[in-house]
């Protein structure tokens, strides 16, 4: 059985209003990326480790590989205008690997994953063909109904909150499960997707999709601020 990490670093870091992607910015002595990609490079569960990156960024991307001589790290995969375009990039650069290959898919912009996730993400693997990362919601969640007339949005349903969970990544799947739901989803005209899974739900129902438990502190950095001092939010 193949592991593959795939860090997905596509993103050209609009929402923050920077004239770069937010996976250069500064962390502790690196960027955001290198602490990505350091964390899956150092498992000794995974095999490899490939990089989505905007074709922009490939050069600064290449000189960070370099820098850091990475051995394990494959060829630059160059990314797509949407996020499911550098995921299905990804999928299809791994054409002709054997089908025991997993890819496992992971923000860039959540650099702070730890080991013990990575781990079991992997021992998941050993038995499950479709694997998901999050954490039990620890606040009620409401289901918004769109706003009329200008307003504000109501809300139209409160969920059990027992049952419900918050996505975090890394989410893994068998090479040729998540190859087959990406090309069911590209005969879809109103396929639109935010995360892996979500494609793997809507396009093989009929596949469970493990979850295994994350941690708060493998948050997403999405605003400047939530890089903070560079440490990872601790649990209270």
């Amino acid at each position: 059985m193949h592991n593959i990490a795939v860090i997905l670093a596509g993103g050209t870091g609009t929402r923050m209003g920077l004239d770069r992607p937010k996976q250069f910015l500064p962390l502790c002595g690196r960027t955001v990326i290198e602490t990505a990609v350091e964390a899956f490079v150092s498992a000794p569960g995974i095999e490899r480790t490939a990089v989505v990156i905007h074709p922009d960024w490939q050069k600064e991307m290449q000189h960070i590989i370099d820098r850091n001589a990475w051995t394990k790290v494959l060829p630059l995969i160059l990314g797509g205008s949407e996020r499911y375009e550098s995921s299905l990039n990804a999928v299809r650069a791994f054409d002709g690997w054997p089908d025991d290959t997993n890819l496992i898919l992971h923000d860039a912009a959540r650099p702070w994953v730890s080991q013990a996730v990575i781990r079991r993400v992997a021992e998941a693997l050993k038995i499950h063909p479709a694997v998901g990362v999050g954490i039990p919601s620890t606040d009620t969640v409401w289901e918004a109904l769109p706003p009329e007339n200008g307003g504000s949005p109501a809300i139209g349903r409160i969920p059990d909150r027992a049952i419900m969970w918050r996505a975090q990544t890394p989410q893994a799947f068998r090479l040729p499960l998540i190859r087959t739901a990406y090309q069911r989803a590209l005969q879809d005209p109103l396929f639109k997707a935010t995360d892996d899974c979500g494609v793997v739900l809507r396009y093989l129902p009929g596949v469970p999709i493990h979850i295994v438990e994350g941690e708060e502190s493998n948050r997403k950095i999405t605003f400047r601020a939530d890089i903070g001092d560079g440490s990872p939010a601790q649990e209270t």
